[in-house]
């Protein structure tokens, strides 16, 4: 079972990513999300926001063009992913091997999933320890 301390820092983690995430969104199109939630595993990290669109994008998509404003969302996600990943590297310690990214218009949901380094033998004998927790999952090949 994981420590509160540690259950506790990947509380904090969770809330700084979601703070970050939410606030580059808006740096970069004039407008954040009203909701954010971040899920951390020992494999991903996971981002889910709602209410992304701007008022201009959900006039886009009641007009039908739908394909031209998650084309646009695709763009702004790739021109953020350098920031959005350094966001998760500073507040989780690890390395991001991947970066996925997309938008749903109706309901209005996007995620940001980042996949992570897996750990070395010793880094997760040691995070282990660190959550209280001494077993550790070994996947077979």
């Amino acid at each position: 079972m994981a420590s509160q301390e540690a259950t506790n820092h990947r509380g904090e983690a969770a809330q700084a990513i979601s703070n970050a995430v939410v606030r580059l969104l808006r740096d970069y199109t004039g407008r954040g999300p009203t909701q954010a939630y971040t899920t951390i595993t020992e494999s991903h990290v996971i981002v889910v926001l709602r209410d992304t669109l701007l008022k201009g994008e959900r006039i886009l998509v009641n007009d039908g063009h739908v394909a031209a404003v998650i084309d646009m969302r695709r763009r702004f996600q790739q021109t953020m992913r350098e920031d959005l990943i350094a966001a998760v590297v500073e507040h989780t310690g690890r390395q991001v091997v991947a970066f996925l990214s997309d938008h749903h218009v109706d309901p209005d949901i996007a995620a940001e999933v980042f996949i992570l380094k897996p750990r070395s033998a010793g880094e997760r004998a040691a995070a282990a320890a660190a959550d209280g927790n001494h077993t550790s999952f070994e996947p077979s090949s």
